[in-house]
């Protein structure tokens, strides 16, 4: 799978929200002014072209639902960043959020506490 442009992930997150829908339905789910309708409906068309979206004729409109969804895209999307940008270590990941500065003392031992709580299922 191939990762989305910011546009397409913009439109995606509109997509998730709504469900199934139309396009005049994804903009009244995005924040005002990220993109007028005509962009929208673009990015919608090459969505489906993708296979992220399945759409129908109903009428005279077209509705869309996802063919993937919101966790299934993060879970391929961050598998492939971290292989990409961190070497294939959640390690290595863990420590640059460390160096930069982003991760303080008690948000790691919420992340270590998580990593025991799922050992020991």
């Amino acid at each position: 799978m191939e990762k989305l442009s910011r546009q397409e992930e913009q439109a995606m997150q509109a997509v998730w929200k709504t469900g199934e829908g139309n396009v005049k339905l994804f903009l009244e789910n995005m924040p005002s002014g990220v993109m007028p309708y005509t962009t929208l409906a673009s990015t919608i068309k090459n969505l489906e072209k993708k296979g992220f979206l399945s759409g129908r004729l109903i009428g005279n409109a077209y509705l869309y639902k996802p063919l993937i969804s919101e966790d299934e895209y993060k879970k391929k999307f961050m598998n492939g960043f971290v292989k990409e940008y961190f070497a294939d270590s959640y390690k290595q990941l863990v420590n640059f959020f460390l160096e930069e500065k982003k991760l303080s003392p008690k948000e790691l031992k919420e992340i270590i506490d998580l990593i025991e709580k799922q050992a020991s299922k």
